[in-house]
This record gives structure tokens, sequence and C-alpha cells, in this order.
């Protein structure tokens, strides 16, 4: 899977929820940014209920409506030039926002942050939704209780990403950031985490490329320096800062994003026994990291 700059409408998911506006702040920045539309997103199905309940559709229409219309108004509050596009999609969800996503250059939700993933992220739909799509999908978190959004401070914040394998595999997620850096004139913090292999895992051939690097961390900066080279030579005006440290890769990534204005990191497309997984590292992105996190699929 190579890398393709940002070139569709940025899709943002809304469904009236705090999580969802900041969702739609952040959205609306980036495509101001990057110079892109924006397409506003509210997934509403009639369907009612089978118990003695009044339900009224007219009133329940125009509730999906007031939704999308003030998600509208928050983008013309944050970028009143921006090109932007809203829909209400007649489905559940999850369709919903994987079609949006199949169709714009990434999608954008609203996340609680450091726990449980709320609005359309609710319980099990998040997780299909990152592990399913086809694009780049960054979680937003919404302030908490008695915190100040700083938007000044997630633009203003290095970009960092988390490379993993060869320079093929992860260069769709370092082309992501790099084009996420250089749009918000910022710095790229690259890391690689590194772990000791177990015995089994030791071949005459990985044996002698470790020799010649003079030992696995070593190895593991010329690894990374090899991935990054292709990007700094793209982008010759982003700063790189690399990162290589033993440890879980997880805890690593969260240990250097305190200031960070985006966490971008990978997700591994394939097909698992018990379906489609955002990965462990992208879990713990999602889950406990204090800036937004995109998610980039790769092979």
């Amino acid at each position: 899977m190579e890398y393709a700059p940002t070139t569709r409408a940025i899709a943002v998911g809304v469904d009236g929820s705090p999580e969802s506006l900041a969702a739609v702040d952040w959205a609306a920045r980036e495509a101001g940014r990057l110079g892109l539309p924006l397409h506003v997103v509210h997934a509403w199905l009639w369907q009612p209920l089978d118990v003695p309940l009044a339900q009224d559709r007219e009133v329940e229409a125009r509730r999906a409506q007031g939704v999308l219309d003030e998600a509208v108004a928050a983008v013309r509050g944050v970028e009143p030039e921006l090109e932007v596009s809203a829909e209400i999609v007649s489905d559940t969800p999850v369709p919903a926002l994987l079609a949006a996503a199949d169709a714009a250059g990434m999608l954008v939700l609203g996340s609680r942050g450091h726990g449980a993933l709320v609005g359309f992220l609710l319980g099990s739909y998040g997780q299909q939704v990152i592990a399913e799509a086809t694009r780049p999908v960054v979680s937003v978190r919404a302030p908490r209780e008695g915190e100040q959004p700083s938007p000044a401070a997630v633009e203003s914040g290095e970009v960092v990403v988390g490379q993993q394998g060869g320079k093929e595999e992860s260069a769709p997620v370092l082309g992501f950031a790099f084009e996420a850096a250089a749009a918000r004139g910022v710095g790229v913090r690259a890391v690689r985490a590194w772990s000791l292999p177990p015995l089994y895992a030791y071949s005459p051939g990985s044996l002698r490329l470790v020799d010649e690097a003079g030992g696995l961390e070593p190895f593991e900066r010329k690894a990374l320096a090899e991935a990054l080279r292709p990007w700094r030579e793209r982008y010759p005006g982003v700063p790189v800062t690399e990162h290589v440290e033993i440890g879980s890769a997880g805890q690593v990534l969260l240990s250097v994003t305190r200031d960070a204005g985006l966490l971008v990191v990978g997700r591994r497309v394939r097909q698992a026994p018990l379906g489609p997984r955002i990965g462990s590292v992208a879990h713990a992105a999602l889950h406990h990291a204090p800036c937004p996190v995109a998610v980039v699929p790769h092979e």
C-alpha cells in the first residue's frame, strides 16, 4: 500500500455530542490547512420502537437536521470561507461512516479519551469503523469537564508518528505524518520502539544484519533512518527528531505525546480470525493520548 497525498474532501461524523463538535472543529481547521472541502455526515435511520412510546417521525427528522445544522454553523465559525457539504445518511452509524470514509481522504470522529470512546464510537461501533475503514481515521478528544479547549496548542505541537517494520510498509503512516506537519509548519518526532527478540526469532540472516549494524539498538536506529530518508527528501522544510527506545510501542509513543499536536499510528490491513482489529498500539493511543490520534491503514 503506497502513500497518496490527501486530495479528497475530509469527512467528519456528527451526532450532536460535544465529542462530535470537537471533531468538527478539528476537521474544519485541517481542511482549511490542506485547502480541501469538508463533508459533514450524520447517520439517522427511522426505526420505530416496538414499545408503547409516542414517536413522531417528523420530530425526529427535524432533530437530525438540527444536528447537521449545528455542525455546519460550527464550521462557519472556524473557517468561514471553507467549502462545506452536509448530508443525513439513512443508515446505521457503522456503514454510513465507512462509506463516508471510503469516499473521502480521511474520516474524523469524536472521542472522550482516557476511557471508552463515545458518540459514534460507542462500544464496538468505534473499533469496527477504525478497523474496517479504507482511509485514515482521526479521533479527536473532546475537552474534559473544566478543561478549556486549546486549538492553538493542537496546531503548534509537533506531529508524533510511530514507525514499525520496513520503509515500504510504514510509508502510508510516515507520509500522513509529514503531510500533516508540513501543513502546520511543525516538526515530526518519529518513534521506533524495540524489544529483545526471543531466541527462536534469530536466524543467520537476521544475525548478520544485526552484526553489520553494530548491535540491536544501532540496527533499529538504522532501520528508522532508512524509513525516514525519502520523507526527509520530499519534505525538506520539516524538522525531524528520531526517537529510538526499548520498550512497549504503545508506552514509548505515549511517553512523548504530552505536547504533541497529533499522534499518527498505523493499522495493519489483515483479516483476523475474530474479525478486523485495530491493534494494541492504536488501541492504547486512542484511549490514552492527550492529542488527536490518526490511525492509518497499511499493508
